[in-house]
């Protein structure tokens, strides 16, 4: 996974994508939007059986119990189950949990008394990216070249220039009166004297922090060279060079040499949406392992798409 520093790469997308932040590029024969996993858990106040209550119950009641009291994954499907609305393939999370206006919608209580956390949004555990990697070496004559663009606004990625206190600033003296005034300074950066502008190194290496980006409509990107074949097993975290420790984020497009596809992971979207063959898209959709919808090439992905859940 080699950086390639010449943000031409990805010309050919802008292209396709519309001018006011462009996601999806068009001209392609299918689309499928892969819906993130979310979280669910039992509230804390929940009734917890006894030791003979639950010595008494079936395995099966068992493990139901169980799987109601440990925070797991769960699916847009069984959300939209326990809140009594419609999955379908335009819903949006805060539709699909009830959500009043001026109400946050990132935590809601089911009527059951279950607690679902809503998807993230940009990203998906690495083995779950691996399995979706799975079906785009499989449809591509070139799995083992491509690029990889990862969003430079995550957060350390690249470095930049900055502004840091002066190490004489905060050593305050014994004056009450004086150090207040120390204190205000440094959290001013505007009418600070002592503050100045300093590079404060990133994950990537100052070379790629200062090289040109891909530009995209509202998104800046660093591009490497990748096929989808890297990311097949979810171990790629370890070599992947915008890793620092033992997780990365995933590239938020991916498209392979012969661009018969392009993976699209949108910061602010719970879910990733795949542009390419028929094919393709239905082996997505069918694969268990995934929770995903044939979508329209210019379907309505906001939080006003859901016309059913209202």
């Amino acid at each position: 996974m080699e950086w390639i520093g010449d943000p031409r790469v990805g010309d050919w997308l802008r292209d396709r994508l519309d001018d006011d932040l462009g996601v999806v590029p068009h001209g392609y024969d299918a689309y499928a939007r892969i819906l993130h996993p979310a979280q669910v858990r039992s509230l804390p106040d929940r009734a917890v059986p006894t030791i003979e209550e639950w010595s008494r119950m079936p395995g099966a009641e068992q493990d139901a119990l169980i799987g109601r009291f440990i925070d797991r994954d769960t699916t847009w499907a069984e959300t939209a189950t326990a809140f009594g609305t419609v999955l379908h393939p335009l819903a949006q999370w805060q539709r699909i949990v009830r959500t009043p206006p001026e109400e946050d919608w990132n935590v809601r209580v089911a009527p059951d008394g279950r607690e679902f956390t809503s998807p993230d949004e940009g990203m998906i555990d690495p083995a779950l990216f691996a399995a979706i990697a799975r079906h785009l070496a499989a449809h591509t004559t070139t799995p083992d070249a491509g690029v990889a663009a990862i969003w430079e606004g995550w957060g350390g990625l690249v470095g930049l220039l900055g502004e840091s206190p002066s190490r004489a600033v905060l050593e305050f003296g014994g004056d009450p009166a004086h150090e207040q005034m120390l204190r205000q300074s440094v959290r001013d950066p505007f009418n600070n004297p002592f503050r100045k502008p300093t590079w404060q190194p990133g994950i990537l290496s100052d070379e790629i922090s200062k090289a040109p980006r891909l530009q995209l409509p509202g998104r800046d990107y660093v591009t490497f060279a990748a096929g989808a074949s890297v990311f097949t097993d979810p171990a790629w975290v370890t070599d992947a060079p915008w890793t620092e420790g033992a997780t990365a984020q995933h590239p938020n497009l991916l498209w392979p040499g012969d661009r018969s596809w392009v993976m699209v992971s949108e910061i602010d979207f719970d879910s990733t949406v795949v542009a390419g063959s028929a094919a393709l898209i239905a082996a997505l959709v069918a694969d268990p392992a995934l929770e995903a919808f044939i979508v329209a090439e210019d379907a309505d992905l906001t939080w006003d798409g859901d016309g059913v859940n209202r």
